[in-house]
């Protein structure tokens, strides 16, 4: 009887310690991170246990690989990008927990480590985080294969800040930043932008926008980045989440982003809760109902 238990618990810890090692983070840019300044030496990355895991000072983006049980995977990916301000990156409630309940639906999910805006690492601070979301949708068809990924069921997934990087990736594809020369496809097969900070304009969360683009854009910038004049027929179908009483990035973010996408007949579901705020992540405790189920719904009425 005992010899049994210690088998399992050995069993255990042997699956647990392989699917650890399945999650090691890969570095997106191994021969060199572009628009970049030399790192000063005071600008070291730090992961902060006891604020949820926030990341700050990132100089090496990264992706983490999170895999479905054997036999699960249905070849559907998606690319996780925290959210933060654009001044850290709230790796665990709005990283590794979202890519953990996309794995149980048999989707492979890579938790995205970018770069956040800095003039002291970066020769121009606006494009960083897009670099780092374009080179992780090239990594992911490059590899495709390799992770038994189909290259046309690829999508992105971002909340808050990150879903402006993620609605930015969504509009913003066509012109690559980094290196292409095998004219990889950077646009998502589809996107899901939960409470996501989308206009610069009026509507905008001031602290996002003035780290990304600083405290006096010009007005090509404000609307350059104000992504729900991005949208074209060619945008990906989209999903949104968004809480109306959220006082931190106003629900207009996500229902003009929805309008937009309407008016060029890119098919579009935007949800809202009553009541939840912001930053809730996974589950919002202010409503018995669960995003997430609908997402996966959304994922299966259209094919992916």
């Amino acid at each position: 009887m005992i010899k049994n238990i210690c088998l399992l618990l050995t069993s255990a810890m042997l699956l647990s310690s392989t699917l650890f090692a399945q999650q090691k983070p890969i570095p997106l840019y191994p021969n060199g991170v572009p628009n970049s300044k030399p790192t000063p030496a005071t600008y070291v990355e730090k992961t902060d246990t006891a604020q949820n895991y926030w990341i700050t000072d990132v100089s090496v983006p990264a992706i983490t690989p999170y895999f479905p049980e054997k036999g699960r995977a249905t070849g559907t990916a998606i690319l996780v990008f925290p959210g933060g301000s654009y001044a850290g990156l709230a790796s665990n409630h709005e990283g590794r927990l979202i890519a953990e309940e996309f794995n149980k639906i048999g989707v492979t999910a890579f938790v995205v480590k970018y770069r956040l805006p800095s003039d002291l690492i970066m020769m121009d601070k606006s494009i960083g985080p897009l670099q780092d979301a374009q080179r992780a949708i090239q990594f992911i068809r490059e590899h495709a294969s390799e992770y038994g990924i189909d290259p046309h069921k690829i999508g992105i997934i971002g909340f808050s800040a990150g879903g402006h990087l993620a609605s930015t990736l969504d509009t913003h594809y066509q012109q690559a930043l980094i290196d292409n020369p095998k004219k990889i496809s950077l646009r998502p097969d589809f996107a899901m932008l939960i409470y996501p900070v989308i206009s610069f304009g009026p509507e905008a969360h001031a602290g996002s926008r003035e780290n990304l683009i600083g405290k006096n854009p010009s007005q090509q910038q404000v609307d350059l980045y104000s992504n729900e004049k991005q949208i074209t027929s060619d945008t990906p179908p989209t999903f949104l989440v968004h809480a109306a009483d959220d006082d931190v990035v106003p629900v207009q973010n996500s229902i003009m982003f929805y309008e937009a996408l309407i008016q060029h007949k890119v098919k579009a579901e935007l949800r809202t809760f009553q009541e939840g705020g912001h930053g809730f992540g996974l589950e919002n405790p202010r409503s018995p109902e669960h995003w997430f189920d609908w997402a996966a719904s959304w994922l299966r009425g259209n094919g992916f």
